[in-house]
């Protein structure tokens, strides 16, 4: 017999359906798709419906519908997030922006571009590229993740160096709230301090204060010259360290500074091969651009040399940061699915690798590491059984690695985000007192809490 909620549910549905038509799909493999993210958090039971909205006026109908019925809403882009934050609600809505996918206009003299959530992270890359700009922003996942998930998470990636995070390219927003109003934040202009600075206050957010459906996006002249790449392996992640260190205080400007473990080398050669070498403990690639890119790759690769490097290397082109960027599918492939986000101060990077060293021989458990590690932010993955057991004996390493940075004076998320995966943390970092005032902050926008509910906050 059909619950009454199941009937008000089902009587609810359709007057969204009204409202929205084809846009609402309520069962088969689309709602099972956009049901989950790239994350190890599974749904614990299956959404109402997903909408897929096609205009800024669909999700405010869609929103203004769930707080009216007490829906709780997931906000998804390209499901790529890593943190569970995009998983669907039990009896939930799930709200798609893959379909808000349009570059609305270029505006080369002012370098900006105004774009729908929806769009690819490459894709607006490329396109301000024919206007002699770039899109500074680069997650690992940048030929697949969209400009609103990006700004979800405040994603970093590979120019975080050089360029900081996705909040210092992000000029302006518009945003849905809970109730369905819209509103619009910051500015075209470079300086702005009208108001409360609400820009930086969505961006990161997880969808839990808002649904970012548009922003005005800040580019950069591509630089000129050809960029050159280096790599150096050492017979230590400790001399690679202190490499790092020694790069990040010098005079020389690197664009992209990575490094990668012995095992995350040898994950990413069986799963392509890509050139890296097989010896040594860990590997360092870097890029500098400019007229000067080469003197300068080369004068990096002579520090690297003076602290320990084994084998040096430098290239013209991006194409040692193609190996980099196969790390993230290399572990997928592998079935290496527990994995967390740390970041530690660049002064503690050989501490927290011995720290996981030491972590690893404790719990028996392989880790493999990849680090944007210019600014500190590592991806520790755990090796595991793929059975409810081995994923719960992962998960104590990951808490161990996660106390371990925290203890070095850094945080539990560089860039991935809270969202479900790392909730049970948040006390870890944040006090009582700065969590309430996070949830108050939250309440005033959503006071049914209908957006996200139970994540990143």
């Amino acid at each position: 017999m059909q619950s009454t909620a199941g009937v008000q549910s089902h009587e609810a549905l359709e007057l969204l359906k009204t409202r929205l038509g084809s846009r609402v799909v309520t069962s088969g493999p689309e709602l099972e798709r956009v049901s989950r993210d790239t994350s190890r958090y599974a749904p614990i039971g299956e959404a109402l419906a997903v909408v897929f909205p096609e205009s800024t006026e669909d999700v405010s109908v869609a929103l203004a519908w769930a707080n009216q019925h007490r829906i709780p809403v997931s906000v998804r882009g390209a499901g790529t997030g890593l943190s569970g934050g995009a998983v669907a609600f039990e009896a939930g809505l799930v709200i798609s922006l893959e379909r808000m996918n349009h570059i609305l206009h270029i505006d080369p003299v002012n370098r900006l571009a105004d774009v729908q959530a929806g769009v690819i992270n490459g894709v607006l890359d490329k396109a301000v590229r024919e206007y002699g700009l770039f899109f500074a922003p680069d997650p690992a996942s940048s030929e697949t993740s969209t400009i609103g998930g990006n700004i979800a998470t405040n994603a970093g990636g590979l120019r975080c160096i050089s360029h900081g995070v996705t909040r210092d390219a992000i000029a302006s927003l518009e945003v849905v709230l809970a109730d369905g109003s819209i509103i619009n934040t910051g500015a075209r202009t470079l300086k702005n301090v009208v108001g409360l600075d609400l820009t930086s206050l969505f961006v990161g957010s997880e969808g839990t204060l808002g649904i970012v459906t548009a922003a005005t996006v800040r580019a950069k002249p591509i630089p000129e010259g050809t960029p050159h790449t280096f790599r150096a392996s050492f017979d230590s992640v400790e001399d690679a360290s202190s490499a790092v260190t020694a790069i990040v205080n010098g005079p020389i400007a690197t664009e992209v500074l990575e490094l990668l473990d012995a095992r995350s080398v040898e994950i990413i050669e069986e799963y392509q091969s890509s050139g890296l070498p097989t010896t040594g403990a860990a590997t360092l690639i870097g890029q500098v651009v400019g007229n000067e890119a080469l003197s300068g790759a080369e004068a990096l690769v002579a520090l690297c040399t003076e602290h320990g490097a084994i084998e040096t290397t430098v290239n013209q082109g991006d194409g040692l940061l193609e190996a980099r960027r196969l790390a993230n599918p290399a572990l997928n492939a592998k079935g290496l699915r527990v994995s967390c986000d740390v970041g530690v101060p660049i002064g503690e990077l050989g501490a927290v690798f011995r720290g996981i060293e030491e972590i690893s021989r404790k719990h028996d458990r392989g880790i493999s590491v990849v680090a944007h590690a210019g600014d500190g932010n590592l991806h520790p993955t755990v090796e595991a059984e793929d059975t409810e057991e081995g994923y719960a004996q992962a998960e104590l390493v990951i808490h161990d690695i996660t106390r371990l940075a925290l203890e070095l004076g850094g945080t539990i998320s560089g860039e991935h985000g809270i969202g479900a995966v790392k909730q049970q943390e948040l006390s870890w970092q944040l006090s009582d007192a700065t969590r309430a005032a996070q949830l108050a902050i939250k309440t005033a926008l959503d006071p049914h809490h209908i957006l996200t509910p139970g994540r990143a906050l």
